[in-house]
Parts: structure tokens; sequence; C-alpha cells
């Protein structure tokens, strides 16, 4: 079997209000193999985004080991970090968060071209990923212009430019009606698997979690 395209061992993170310390995540082991679509579970409050953060490397204060692609997260500078999760990650949110002053493809195209694409090739991918997702005739609108479901489309097309060899995605039909979510959730899992990515998507929707090909659940800062 390959390396884990994640792997977490022991991973926890406590905070301190006051006098108090609130344990969040209580030694989280997970392994996430090359193209696995892994669903995280767990009530609002379990923890499940301060997991992403984790994994995402958004933020230390951690303790644990987190390897992604091979590579010991805790080994790395503050650099060294922000390459690793610009070549090896991408990010779907529950707020598509894309930016308001360029257009569907200009949103795609942009990672790209930090990630060091030339814009013809930026180009040609951004348009390509958007028409998969049924945008072929939305690429000049922006954010404003576009629908909830359509805007969510736009992020899922984003973080898959790069092809990073893993999705993390935080409730990301969380912000849509059941039908829209539904639609959005099934474009998602189709591209990551003809992407050949594998993804851990946190969500609290059962139904959902089902559509994938593993759950694990967040529970008192344990995984089961």
């Amino acid at each position: 079997m390959s390396e884990p395209v994640l792997k977490t061992t022991a991973l926890c993170r406590s905070f301190t209000q006051g006098d108090v310390t609130i344990h969040v995540l209580n030694g989280i082991d997970l392994a996430i193999q090359p193209g696995e679509i892994v669903a995280l579970l767990g009530p609002s409050g379990s923890g499940k985004s301060t997991l992403l953060q984790a994994v995402g490397l958004l933020e230390g204060g951690f303790e644990g080991s987190i390897r992604i692609n091979g590579v010991e997260a805790a080994s790395l500078n503050t650099d060294a970090r922000t390459d690793l999760r610009r070549d090896a990650l991408g990010f779907v949110y529950q707020f598509h968060h894309l930016l308001p002053d360029f257009d569907a493809r200009e949103n795609v195209i942009l990672p790209q071209m930090i990630h060091g694409a030339t814009r013809e090739a930026a180009n040609a991918r951004a348009d390509a990923l958007l028409a998969t997702l049924g945008l072929g005739n939305r690429l000049d609108h922006r954010p404003s212009k576009l629908s909830g479901g359509e805007q969510q489309r736009v992020a899922v097309a984003r973080a898959l430019a790069n092809r990073p060899p893993l999705i993390l995605a935080d409730e990301p039909t969380g912000n849509l009606d059941e039908k829209t979510a539904d639609t959005v959730l099934a474009e998602l899992l189709r591209l990551v698997r003809d992407e050949g990515s594998a993804a851990l998507i946190a969500t609290h929707n059962e139904r959902l979690a089902a559509k994938m090909d593993r759950v694990v659940r967040l529970h008192e800062g344990l995984l089961a």
C-alpha cells in the first residue's frame, strides 16, 4: 500500500480561557490514502473545523504529528509550511470566499499563477474545470452575479485548480438548500475522483456523509 497522503498521530489541541483549559482534540490518529474520500462527521462544536485547521497548516498551537504527502509538517519553518500548503492542499469552505472583483474564470486562474502556471495554461485549466461543473456560460460573471450553488462550484474549481493531492472541505454545502447541496456535493465528489485527489470533508449531515468512501466520527476529541 502506498504512503497515506495525510497521516496524523496523537494530534492534540487545547485552548485556555482564564483558568479553564478546553481540550478540543485529544490525540487524533487518522490516515487517508491517495484517492480516498473521507467524511468527518460530528455535531457543531465537536472540533471538526479545528481538526481541518490543523491538517490544513492554517494555525499553530498543535501537538503531535501531521504528515502530508510524506512530509512531516512539524519540522518545517513558516515558509516551508506555506509551500507545502500551496503545493499539496486545496480548500473548500462553507462560504465560498471568492474574490468579489474577479470573475469566475479569474478566481480559478489566480491560484494557478501564484503556483507558477503561465496565463495561457491557467486559463485553459480554469475553463475546463468550470465547464465540467456546468459553468461554461458563466466564466465572465463576478460572484455577485452567480447563485449560491454557482459560487460554490467556482470555489470547488479553485480548490482543484493546482491538482492538489488532498482536498480539505469544511461544511462545503452547509450554506445551501438541500437540493443545491446534493448537486454541489455530487459534483465535488465526482471531480475529486476524476482528478485522482483524496479528500477530507467535514459535515454534520449523515445523509451526505454516506455518499463518501469512509466515515470517521469526532466525539469528545477522538475519532471513531
